[in-house]
């Protein structure tokens, strides 16, 4: 598989097959996605790689405190507070589609729920990786990260591995710092689901359209 390849085929996975990863494995993605830029060098990336007992235990402990109505607070905002178009658009004709894919109705705020709440324990995947950042850092170390974070799922996906990028899993940051031990002078960023796809299951033949490169490109050529 070459880049091109990896770059088409790379998407959100949803559901996942209880099968193990290799720990040999994850570290073939991890050696490889390190070779990401980052401004003067500064590889400003912390990786938590979480399986087994502890991640069942960060889930049922962040599952516990949304279903007890505590609200999620990330250490950072990852949406704007107020929603213009054209993301508010997007936005909706993505959350939409999800759940027309799952055969959820509009109006079923239960089933609505569980959905949401498979996000915590990151689709059954049988491995998460919680990525921190020094809360010093700057805008330009978060570019950094999310060019390792796409070098990541890129190497998972040449490996034939399925993954999924989460905010969600970073709305209880709290929870997940006392279970890893890791400092308050850390923000985490986020979460990646990492195993096998569930080939069979709906949700993984949900995919979320493209903008046409007309609408976001210009060319300066004379």
């Amino acid at each position: 598989m070459n880049v091109l390849e990896a770059l088409q085929k790379r998407k959100s996975v949803r559901a996942f097959l209880d099968k193990y990863v290799e720990k040999d494995t994850i570290k073939t993605i991890l050696e490889n996605a390190k070779c990401a830029p980052s401004g003067v060098n500064m590889q400003p990336w912390t990786v938590c790689v979480v399986s087994g007992d502890k991640k069942k235990d960060i889930e049922t402990k962040v599952i516990e405190a949304f279903e007890s109505g505590n609200k999620a607070k990330m250490d950072y905002h990852y949406y704007p507070p107020q929603w213009d178009e054209p993301y508010k658009s997007r936005r909706k004709e993505t959350g939409l589609l999800m759940y027309q894919t799952l055969g959820i109705d509009r109006e079923d705020k239960e089933k609505q729920i569980a959905q949401w709440k498979a996000n915590y324990r990151a689709f059954d995947a049988s491995v998460v990786l919680y990525f921190f950042i020094d809360s010093a850092l700057e805008k330009g170390s978060y570019l950094d990260y999310g060019m390792f974070l796409q070098s990541i799922m890129l190497a998972a996906t040449d490996l034939g591995l399925g993954s999924c990028p989460q905010a969600a899993l970073a709305e209880f940051p709290a929870i997940v710092k006392k279970e890893l031990d890791i400092g308050e002078d850390k923000v985490l960023l986020c979460g990646i689901a990492l195993g096998y796809e569930d080939t069979s299951a709906p949700i993984n033949n949900y995919r979320t359209e493209r903008i046409l490169l007309e609408e976001f490109v210009s060319f300066y050529d004379s």
